[in-house]
């Protein structure tokens, strides 16, 4: 029986969709991508914006034509009747009941045995306990390096974010635990570990930290490289600066930085100013040997004039990214921005994503201009059209020029970026690890 896991969202999602499907390749199921005939679809949402929802249901009534499609995610959480009535085999479970999912394919196989059909084992399928730290995959279908969760929901409560509201408080995965699952992906021979959370740097924060894990964690492992998914600033310490240090932390920082705007930030909830982000940028592109520094920003929050919208490209400008995420405003229901009255006309606000959206290619081309001729390393990702294709620690997406004849994905490969071809760097390989 063919499985599909589709996801959308965040790393987080991503990590926790690679549980699900490797509970189901335990269990014999064949895990295949969404135009590969599934017999079972399995979709993980988001409700970070109204688009995210949009795609969300598009893809539930596209699979649900073709086979049973379980839904799941922080949409299926706080939006459960809506998705419910996009198919007559959908179901749903809600976000604070996705780790039981974890078991649901050895039910299913039993279930299957016993001549009920999928969608009957389905609705029959209970799970018992389960924990949002139960996501805990031994194989990845669907990414060449390995997700780890450590970090789970959110004390901050920022007016356009609703992220919070279905994943609750801040909780951290332990130390120790942590360690041993990082140690446990080294010894089965990944080469990368992405280590994910809704809000990372708040993992442990009223004890040591993301930094003191950190410390303890590189400690125990070998050579296997650390990288970190988004970071909000606000909880960026001495500590975890220090660690960043470290050459296994790969040079990749993601800050949702949303504006560069002190009114703005005020406005809308959140905990720092730009003297303070500003500061903190600083320190992390002194951690690296020009890091690739990503952002993400959001245009047309309520309130936002031209001349916040002016300050935030300037900052945007001024500070060393290398890429910007745009997200135009999406008004989200239970946020205290949900019913604004002081709203940025959605054409000021599409035109001002676009601006920063050229900047951002422009701050790109730049960044990797820099890299030709840089020696680096390199995760082996995927094959296609007879080419090789990985992500660099820079976070650098590139073609593989002459790698060795027993290259594999996952394999770290050694080298130095050549010349853009085709929108993507070169990396000319000359060895391997």
């Amino acid at each position: 029986m063919r499985v599909c896991v589709y996801t959308l969202g965040c790393r987080l999602n991503q990590c926790e969709s690679e549980a699900l499907a490797d509970s189901f390749a335990r269990e014999g199921f064949e895990i295949v991508g969404e135009e590969e005939g599934a017999d079972l679809h399995i979709v993980n949402t988001c409700t970070v914006t109204s688009k995210a929802e949009q795609k969300a249901r598009r893809m539930i009534r596209r699979f649900a034509r073709r086979s049973p499609t379980l839904v799941t995610g922080c949409y299926a959480q706080l939006n459960r009747k809506e998705l419910e009535e996009l198919g007559k085999e959908v179901l749903v479970v809600p976000l604070d009941g996705k780790a039981r999912l974890l078991k649901l394919a050895g039910h299913l196989r039993t279930a299957l045995e016993s001549s009920l059909s999928l969608f009957e084992g389905m609705k029959s399928f209970e799970g018992g306990d389960a924990t949002v730290f139960d996501y805990d995959a031994a194989t990845f279908s669907y990414h060449s390096r390995a997700y780890l969760k450590i970090q789970d929901g959110c004390d901050n409560s920022c007016a356009f974010c609703r992220v919070h509201v279905a994943r609750g408080k801040a909780q951290s995965l332990d130390r120790a635990t942590v360690i041993e699952r990082v140690k446990a992906l080294e010894d089965a021979g990944f080469n990368e570990i992405i280590l994910t959370g809704v809000n990372l740097t708040m993992y442990d924060h009223r004890n040591e930290g993301l930094g003191g894990l950190l410390e303890a964690l590189l400690a125990k492992i070998g050579d296997i490289r650390i990288r970190l998914s988004s970071m909000e600033p606000d909880h960026i310490d001495d500590r975890l600066l220090g660690a960043l240090e470290d050459p296994r932390m790969q040079p990749h920082f993601h800050i949702p930085v949303q504006s560069g705007s002190d009114s703005v930030l005020h406005r809308v909830g959140r905990k720092y100013t730009v003297a303070e982000l500003t500061s903190i940028l600083d320190r992390l592109k002194a951690c690296k040997d020009d890091p690739f520094l990503a952002a993400d920003v959001i245009t047309g929050l309520p309130g936002e004039g031209e001349r916040e919208f002016e300050e935030t490209a300037l900052f945007l400008q001024e500070n060393g990214f290398s890429a910007l995420h745009v997200f135009p405003f999406s008004p989200r229901p239970d946020t205290p921005l949900f019913k604004a009255k002081d709203r940025v006309p959605e054409s000021v606000r599409d035109e001002r994503a676009k601006v920063l959206r050229t900047l951002s290619a422009g701050l790109t081309d730049a960044y990797l201009r820099r890299q030709e001729g840089k020696p680096g390393e390199v995760v082996v990702q995927d094959r296609k059209d007879g080419s090789w294709y990985g992500v660099t620690g820079n976070y650098v997406d590139v073609r593989i020029v002459d790698p060795p004849l027993f290259a594999k994905r996952g394999m770290l490969l050694k080298g130095t970026f050549g010349s853009r071809s085709d929108r993507l760097m070169e990396f000319i390989v000359t060895g391997s690890s």
